[in-house]
């Protein structure tokens, strides 16, 4: 069996079994997101993918709506900070209160399971980065580009390597380049290594 059919296994094995290990979640968090601050439930946001063709990746939303509308054409001294900060802002004011939670737990990141049944994300791999991010860091950080092809060569990935390294505020530089080493190296053993130290990574982040 070719490393693609088996990683395609695991995927389905891995995505599966965490639907029904975590239903209650499935559960619970849309009514308490709904308690919180209303409407919509889930988050849609438009990612590069393999081969660089774009596919909406799902997350429990846990931001205030319109948070991208505030961030990209409304807020400029925080979208300065944004892009200064390797596109993340420490204590993000758009982020609710249940938000705050749920990303602590990464629970919101759970809605992703759903992209890796459809087949568009694999359970270990590169980040989903958004296309303007690849474009604008790629030229803060010129020595990335050779990176780019090799990362968008694989399925993305709900966790990897930079996830589960105890780094994951590594700027885009380093990031971009522990991604394409993963990309180059497949391997069925490394990913289920991953898998098996995600957990302890996320517990970490508390």
């Amino acid at each position: 069996m070719t490393y693609l059919a088996q990683k395609r296994l695991l995927d389905l094995f891995v995505a599966f079994g965490l639907v029904v290990l975590f239903l209650p979640v499935w559960l619970v968090v849309p009514i308490l997101i709904l308690l919180d601050s209303g409407r919509p439930i889930f988050f849609t946001h438009r990612r590069v993918g393999l081969d660089g063709k774009e596919f909406n990746l799902y997350k429990f939303r846990s931001m205030i709506q319109g948070a991208d509308d505030i961030l990209h054409k409304q807020d400029k001294k925080m979208l300065k900070k944004f892009k200064e900060n390797d596109w993340k802002i420490p204590n993000d004011p758009r982020v609710t209160k249940l938000g705050k939670i749920l990303r602590s737990l990464t629970i919101d990141e759970f809605p992703q399971l759903l992209n890796v049944i459809r087949g568009e994300m694999s359970m270990v791999g590169p980040r989903a980065y958004v296309r303007r991010e690849l474009d604008e860091q790629s030229e803060r950080y010129p020595e990335t580009k050779p990176y780019i092809s090799k990362i968008l060569s694989i399925k993305p990935g709900i966790t990897g390597p930079w996830q589960t390294s105890g780094r994951n505020e590594v700027p885009f530089s380093i990031r971009s380049k522990m991604d394409a080493s993963y990309a180059s190296n497949p391997s069925i053993l490394k990913d289920i290594t991953i898998l098996v130290r995600t957990p302890k990574a996320m517990v970490s982040k508390w």
